[in-house]
């Protein structure tokens, strides 16, 4: 197999302006893979490979079998990190590098494929044995530093990867059937554009046959849609048959179990968030990251720009310990029903409260009534939280926390509320401390804290006592989380230095 060539390399030198456009982490992937002499190319459409070099899209890179474990090396060596694929979307060929440009603060995804497979979106069913051919013809990009497919062989690998790919008996591809198409439209036009008719049917007869080296050319230059090239399907699939890593039937059952796995990750991440992974784990096991700050602080935004981050790749799962605006669980959900009501009936919150209209007198009996049963149902629920999130994060999966339960600081932020009260029956109170205590036994692997001033915080939470803020905001600095790892974050810089700070964090633990 031929391994890139030096001179040639010299000759055609990328160009500093679009050189510029590639993210730093990938500029010095590539980088290692030329001077490392290593057999790759990208194997998708060159019309994408910008946006795939901007950290827009997927980096597919196709290497050589030798090679591979050369190039794991090299990219473990930059700071990628592999990502396992859960069993049931684990393909043996493909390995899943994710790396972390801190200068854009983006998520970048290399696709490693030893073997090229092909096939639907949930069920890549069919390997197509070309890989030495299409190493052995790759070229290196006019303007960038990375090795592309021959032209010839791209317009055949559209076409038979449209054959294969633009079923609608997949789900994803069902859900995404018209950007799918449009896609591979514009595909065929760019490749077209860029081959010559003779020697593409010359390229596929050699991949292929000469029958369906003819179909091939139809495909990539006729008038029909690739969607409806239906004959070619059927041609395409026998002669490919023998390359199938299941068989019909069998491809159908795993395709279907899939599609309901699939359903249930989707549901599992924007709705249930039940500990479970489906699709890609944390390698070496999930982690636990709580992100902890007094009120107006920026937990909430900084949670939902992590979560976007990081849950477009890996398995995400939020865990809200509050008690406020957050999504309550459904032991709790009930009595959060009930607050309006009550406080309009109380009008007053007695002292110890944080927010809201708070009088200096003591809890009188019916405060102290609802706050024992209260206090019991949060101290349960937090106690489930606890063990939910360690749970995942065994699983796999990266579990970010909006706050963290303590009981080092009495009458602070997320510690037991019976404190407030002077009389509690003492079995009430073991119950509420036995919840807290296992506070020390599942520490956090990574806690954030989001420092910001009183004023800030007085700003943004304007129902809030400025004297309070200040002895919680000292009160914070004093938490030590049973000896987690702890991370000070200066959230009155600018959102986007914060949240940048936090991924970098974050991306170390991992």
């Amino acid at each position: 197999m031929r391994k890139l060539d030096d001179e040639h390399e010299m000759d055609i030198m990328p160009s500093p302006r679009s050189e510029s456009l590639t993210l730093s982490v990938l500029r010095s992937a590539l980088a290692d893979l030329n001077r490392h002499h290593i057999s790759y190319c990208y194997w998708k459409s060159g019309r994408n490979i910008h946006s795939a070099l901007a950290g827009e899209r997927d980096l597919d890179l196709l290497v050589a079998r030798q090679d591979q474990h050369r190039v794991a090396m090299l990219l473990l060596a930059l700071g990628f990190k592999l990502f396992p694929a859960v069993a049931s979307r684990d393909h043996p060929s493909v390995m899943s590098f994710l790396g972390h440009d801190e200068a854009s603060g983006r998520l970048v995804h290399i696709h490693l494929h030893v073997r090229l497979v092909v096939g639907e979106p949930l069920l890549k069913n069919y390997r197509l044995p070309w890989e030495e051919i299409i190493l052995a013809r790759a070229v290196l990009h006019p303007t960038l530093s990375v090795r592309m497919l021959d032209p010839m062989i791209e317009a055949v690998l559209l076409a038979v990867r449209s054959s294969l790919e633009l079923r609608r008996l997949d789900p994803v591809m069902l859900r995404n059937w018209r950007e799918a198409t449009r896609k591979f439209a514009l595909d065929r036009a760019d490749v077209a554009a860029r081959t010559d008719r003779g020697a593409l049917r010359e390229m596929a007869a050699t991949l292929v046959n000469g029958e369906l080296a003819d179909m091939i050319v139809d495909a990539i230059y006729g008038d029909r849609a690739l969607e409806h090239q239906h004959r070619f399907r059927r041609a395409i699939g026998r002669h490919l048959a023998i390359h199938r890593t299941y068989n019909g039937c069998e491809a159908r059952l795993r395709g279907a179990w899939r599609a309901i796995l699939w359903v249930f990750g989707n549901m599992n991440k924007h709705l249930l968030h039940v500990p479970r992974p489906w699709s890609r784990r944390a390698p070496g096991g999930g982690c636990v990251v709580a992100v902890v700050g007094v009120d107006g602080s920026g937990k909430t935004t900084t949670m939902a720009a992590i979560r976007k981050w990081l849950g477009s790749e890996i398995d995400v799962v939020p865990v809200y310990f509050g008690t406020g605006a957050g999504r309550p669980s459904l032991l709790l959900r009930p009595f959060k029903l009930l607050v309006p009501l009550m406080s309009r009936i109380l009008k007053e919150k007695p002292k110890g409260a944080s927010h809201g209209n708070v009088s200096g007198r003591a809890p009188g009996p019916l405060y102290s009534i609802l706050m024992m049963g209260w206090a019991t149902i949060v101290a349960r629920e937090k106690r489930n939280k606890l063990l939910s999130a360690r749970r995942g994060a065994d699983r796999g999966l990266v579990v970010i926390t909006d706050r963290y339960p303590q009981d080092e600081i009495i009458g602070f932020n997320d510690g037991p509320l019976l404190t407030r009260l002077t009389t509690v029956p003492n079995w009430l109170r073991r119950v509420e401390a036995d919840s807290y205590r296992l506070v020390r036994r599942l520490v956090p692997d990574l806690v954030i804290k989001l420092d910001v001033l009183t004023e800030t915080a007085a700003r943004r939470e304007p129902d809030m006592d400025p004297a309070l803020i200040s002895e919680r905001i000292a009160d914070l600095q004093r938490l030590t989380f049973a000896g987690a790892s702890v991370v000070r974050v200066d959230a009155e810089q600018p959102l986007v230095e914060v949240i940048r700070a936090v991924k970098r964090e974050i991306w170390r633990m991992l």
